[in-house]
């Protein structure tokens, strides 16, 4: 990180939509990190942010200006997000969930990943949450649309490769893989907590 910056994790509001898709923009339209092909509208993107805070933490980075740096004093911009969403509609999978997290372009590989998901993590343990899941892009080999930086960064917060289905997206052109990765941070006990939507 950088040190004439400071940073600041909190919980995201329908407001920050503009923002966020501005990070995400470049996901849809640069990379094949995301299948979606079409970048959505700032009213879409509001509603899936209200959808996951119905039941879950979205949480979201920002960058703040040191007290050393007079020029920008006070000026704070979000530079990522990361959010868990259900993993499935069926009541028996309610300890599960699936992880997403994506940070502006500029801004990987200065420990900021690292923090959102491990916020994100202490969350959704203290909600009882046991399972976490992620679904990823992955090439055949690497190109400039797609990398393995996410199974990498997965494999380094715990997580580990449990499923691989081939050619089961396309987009640039391209016939790319999808794996899914898992990470317990829970036990499995003969009756666990009912799930509730509350969340801080």
């Amino acid at each position: 990180m950088s040190n004439n910056n400071s940073y600041k994790i909190r919980l995201a509001t329908a407001d920050d939509a503009e923002a966020l898709l501005d990070i995400y923009r470049y996901y849809v339209e640069k990379t094949a990190i995301t299948y979606e092909y079409e970048v959505p509208t700032v009213s879409e993107f509001k509603s899936r942010i209200e959808k996951v805070l119905e039941y879950f933490p979205y949480l979201v980075v920002e960058e703040g200006s040191s007290a050393d740096d007079s020029e920008n004093a006070g000026s704070t911009r979000i530079v990522g997000y990361a959010y868990a969403s259900k993993f499935h509609e069926r009541a028996a999978y309610q300890w599960c969930v699936e992880m997403s997290i994506y940070l502006h372009k500029d801004c990987k590989r200065n420990g900021l990943g690292r923090a959102l998901y491990e916020e994100l993590e202490k969350r959704l343990k203290d909600m009882g949450i046991l399972n976490l899941y992620s679904c990823i892009g992955y090439p055949e080999k690497e190109d400039e649309y797609l990398t393995y930086d996410s199974v990498r960064f997965h494999e380094k917060m715990g997580y580990k490769l449990i499923g691989h289905f081939h050619k089961c997206g396309f987009k640039f052109g391209n016939w790319y893989d999808m794996v899914w990765m898992e990470k317990i941070i829970g036990e499995h006990g003969d009756d666990p907590c009912i799930i509730n939507s509350q969340h801080s």
